[in-house]
């Protein structure tokens, strides 16, 4: 592979990791899931990948998508006003998984490529990869999220050894509420507009991340599927889904970019958890197992 761009290998590489992932999630879960290929009128397509009512996962959703468009959106373009109104080709699997029983973690985790085509043809494109993981817990367990994040260290080292603090103090910048002071989990890792070290350094530890996932979440709901869990517990877990509500509507660049781009609503909004509750001013009861998510799982720390 030379250290040019290649969109192709990209896409190959991709299309592949979502097939991988939706297999074994399928044989853990025991259903299959849902296929939707669709076309955008504006340019490009994409697969999505649904299961509900599982089980095991209550909603997941595991998708494709390839585009292209004739002007960059805002929030792919914050930051670089060098590229407004840009040409833009983007492609990404992302995912989020939310099982039924609140002692099994939620998860999200994205991969993508971008190209940004200037409409000076004599300037070169600008390409750009971006991604991560994050895991956010409703009873938190110490064991779980500390093999999240050795699996998360384990897969951006090889590329260097700055790079997994980096990118994990950019994922508990960026997956927290501003609005109420709060992290939406535990974090993981997060990086985006990453070229810095060439095109075939910067897609094998995007590859590198995306290969991780499955090692990072399936022992964790492995080893709690199976927890005895009751009302209280679920009335707990759709209190805290509103949070991951919150933050995909509000804050989320992926959302933002779907959504501004003009993308397939249904599969940009497939990451929204079935059930939710919001309460005025709610407090956990101090010393509940509920209380322990907000002292000892949410604040920022080094977990390997």
């Amino acid at each position: 592979m030379t250290d040019r761009p290649d969109a192709t290998a990209v896409r190959d590489y991709l299309t592949g990791l979502q097939d991988q992932i939706v297999r074994s999630l399928e044989a853990f879960d025991g259903q299959a899931f849902r296929s939707d290929r669709w076309q955008r009128p504006e340019g490009g397509e994409g697969l999505t990948r649904v299961i509900e009512g599982g089980r095991f996962f209550e909603r997941g959703g595991v998708n494709f998508s390839h585009v292209f468009g004739s002007r960059l959106p805002p929030s792919a373009s914050a930051g670089r006003p060098e590229l407004a109104g840009s040409g833009f080709e983007a492609m990404g699997v992302s995912l989020v998984l939310h099982p039924r029983n609140p002692y099994c973690p939620t998860v999200h985790m994205n991969v993508r490529f971008f190209i940004a085509r200037p409409q000076d043809a004599s300037v070169e494109p600008v390409w750009w990869f971006g991604g991560g993981m994050d895991l956010t817990p409703y009873y938190g367990d110490v064991e779980d999220v500390r093999h999240f994040h050795a699996s998360c260290k384990a897969a951006v080292e090889p590329f260097g050894a700055g790079l997994h603090p980096r990118f994990k103090d950019w994922c508990d910048r960026y997956f927290h509420l501003k609005h109420r002071n709060e992290a939406r989990g535990v974090g993981g890792l997060f990086f985006d507009d990453f070229n810095e070290t060439g095109f075939v350094q910067s897609f094998g530890l995007t590859r590198s991340v995306g290969d991780a996932f499955l090692t990072a979440y399936l022992p964790i709901i492995e080893r709690r599927r199976d927890t005895p869990y009751g009302e209280r517990e679920r009335d707990f877990q759709a209190y805290r889904r509103g949070r991951y509500v919150e933050f995909n509507l509000v804050f989320d660049r992926g959302t933002l970019f779907g959504l501004q781009s003009g993308g397939r609503t249904e599969s940009i909004l497939m990451s929204m958890p079935p059930e939710v509750k919001w309460r005025y001013d709610w407090q956990p009861e101090p010393g509940s197992p509920e209380a322990v998510l907000y002292t000892d799982f949410l604040p920022v720390r080094d977990w390997v």
